[in-house]
């Protein structure tokens, strides 16, 4: 049966307009966006079956480009729409952490920090700049790593913060195993960055870990 042929309740679109897109389920709104089904397969057929493939939601969106265009149902044209989405979701939340403060957003900290790093296969370690009032003035990746670690010189931190002519910062990595507990030596790093900036008046407000499922704050655990 055609989902234009399903109770007003049960279509994706309608549900979504109707109660919020919190509502529907991760293969109604991949419904959503592949817009339509395959020969004898509905759209949300389809997406129940490509989230069986991927695994998830998450790998899915983080496959590479070749994996997600050879999936059945999807394609390049749907990978290119795919990227926009996921870019204009970054840039959305990047232009609310340089409009409001970031201690008045901690929950879209969080959200920019797992779009920017949840799903990389490698460590990546990332500075968000701050002016004196806590809007983000920008970000970048600063350090690179194998799987298992990634490594931080507290010196290129001061030089780019200085650069950014930032008055605080919020360090970021991820954790490629997927586990957000911070390890011995994230707390290292983090101490000796603390005390590296403090030397040219720069404060650190925060270090977070991004995980799978959960991202971490060090401010919150009171180890800042």
């Amino acid at each position: 049966m055609a989902i234009t042929d399903w109770p007003l309740s049960e279509r994706p679109r309608e549900k979504l307009l109707t109660l919020g897109p919190a509502t529907l389920s991760d293969a109604e709104l991949l419904a959503i966006f592949l817009r339509t089904g395959i020969a004898g397969t509905d759209a949300v057929s389809l997406a129940r079956q490509l989230l069986q493939q991927f695994g998830d939601l998450r790998a899915l969106l983080g496959a590479s480009r070749s994996e997600f265009c050879n999936a059945r149902g999807l394609g390049e044209a749907k990978y290119v729409q795919l990227q926009a989405v996921l870019e204009l979701s970054r840039r959305f939340l990047q232009q609310q952490l340089k409009r409001d403060t970031v201690c008045s957003e901690p929950a879209v900290v969080r959200k920019y920090l797992a779009h920017q790093l949840s799903g990389e296969l490698r460590e990546v370690f990332l500075v968000l700049y701050l002016d004196n009032q806590h809007r983000m003035i920008g970000s970048e990746p600063l350090f690179y790593g194998t799987i298992d670690a990634s490594p931080v010189y507290p010196r290129i931190v001061v030089q780019h913060a200085l650069k950014h002519n930032a008055a605080a910062v919020i360090l970021a990595h991820n954790h490629p195993s997927g586990v957000a507990e911070p390890s011995r030596a994230d707390r290292a790093i983090t101490e000796r960055l603390t005390q590296a900036l403090a030397l040219v008046d720069i404060r650190v407000l925060d270090h977070f870990v991004v995980g799978d499922a959960e991202v971490v704050s060090f401010a919150e655990r009171g180890w800042l």
